[in-house]
């Protein structure tokens, strides 16, 4: 951090010697220049010149106007420091505009920031200010990129999730109208209808809590409540909550932990962390594989891993899956969640003090969680 401050604190030491430097001239100028009309008014040939003038003011009398002169030459230390002094305080306004000046091309650096076209110029003096501002202009642009991209996104997977709640819903009018309509409906073929419509009315309340998780999404919410949990049973219950869907794909799911494996933790928030991860390889792992959930101690910390075998993600997609309403395409959109699983689970990891990578190759997928194990490490690093 040292390194980085070095130049600007060399140009405002530099800027703060100039404006010194200026104080001091003024007020040397300022005696230089009563010194000058001393030499020439109060001593040399001024002398008559200057009694000369007096005499105007005395009538004529010559003799009064010499005296005066002598007299007031006694205080000639006195006459010039007022001198110059008045000479500095006059001075000084022409000093303090060249001041204002440097605020004004400030303000006019900070106007600047917020049109785009206008270049932002400041005086070589304030080059520190400069780079600062052109660094807080490239900061905005960044920021208000980002913004409209996940902006887009978000209105791009509210047209998606819009266009998917048309399919599960004319499914379940049209299976209905058939039940409705149809008398003498076999019992089998009856119960199948009746099946589809309710894994149809599923996948609407699916595409629905998207829309309401879409609506509330906010990560600066999200807080976390530590307390001592057992990771080991943690993993066994979302590993059997999950047989069903599991069986959907003809999967299994093993799972490798310690026996009493204890962190600090919020159970709630880390427990929809390995959700998301575990319901991510559930649905982009092939059919008939085996999905592969290990939890193992390290020195400080625990790792968490989750494997699955699916289709290889391509190297710049997987530097993007952890950001907000990010989904790898549109074929994954229609078995895919709103692209904030990912995200959500980032950030808790990180209120945890924690990381999360994910790693793909040769058609196998890793998504890794670093965990400290309790977190009054975490806090104070």
């Amino acid at each position: 951090m040292k390194s980085k401050n070095k130049k600007p604190a060399a140009d405002y030491r530099h800027l703060k010697r100039k404006i010194t430097l200026g104080i001091l001239l003024l007020l040397l100028g300022s005696f230089a220049l009563t010194a000058l009309v001393y030499f020439l008014v109060l001593r040399g040939r001024a002398n008559v010149w200057a009694v000369n003038i007096l005499v105007t003011f005395f009538n004529g009398d010559y003799h009064r106007a010499e005296s005066f002169y002598f007299e007031i030459s006694q205080y000639k230390v006195l006459i010039m420091t007022g001198a110059s002094l008045l000479i500095f305080v006059v001075s000084l306004p022409f000093f303090v505009s060249r001041i204002t000046g440097y605020f004004k091309a400030i303000n006019d650096g900070i106007d600047a920031l917020n049109s785009p076209e206008d270049e932002i110029r400041l005086p070589q003096d304030l080059a520190a200010v400069e780079r600062t501002l052109h660094s807080v202009h490239a900061k905005m642009i960044g920021q208000t990129a980002e913004t409209k991209l996940l902006e887009q996104r978000k209105n791009d997977l509210i047209v998606y999730l819009a266009h998917d709640l048309k399919t599960p819903l004319a499914s379940v009018t049209g299976y209905i109208s058939l039940l409705l309509d149809g008398e003498d409906i076999p019992e089998e073929l009856r119960l199948k209808y009746l099946h589809i419509v309710r894994e149809k009315a599923d996948r609407l309340e699916e595409l629905i809590d998207e829309f309401f998780e879409i609506a509330r999404y906010n990560l600066s919410d999200i807080k976390i409540r530590c307390g001592s949990i057992n990771l080991t049973r943690l993993l066994e219950q979302l590993v059997f909550e999950f047989k069903p869907m599991l069986a959907e794909k003809n999967l299994s799911c093993r799972l490798s932990a310690g026996e009493d494996l204890r962190i600090e933790c919020d159970a709630d928030k880390i427990q929809r962390v390995f959700d998301n991860l575990l319901r991510n390889a559930v649905l982009y792992s092939f059919p008939d594989t085996e999905i592969f959930v290990c939890a193992r101690e390290l020195e400080n910390d625990f790792e968490i891993t989750f494997q699955n075998s699916g289709d290889t993600i391509p190297a710049d997609k997987l530097e993007r899956v952890f950001e907000q309403f990010y989904r790898l395409d549109s074929a994954r959109s229609a078995k895919g969640g709103a692209g904030l699983g990912l995200a959500i689970a980032k950030r808790i990891v990180e209120l945890h003090g924690g990381s999360i990578t994910a790693q793909s190759e040769n058609e196998t997928t890793v998504f890794t969680v670093l965990l400290p194990k309790n977190q009054s490490d975490a806090n104070e690093v």
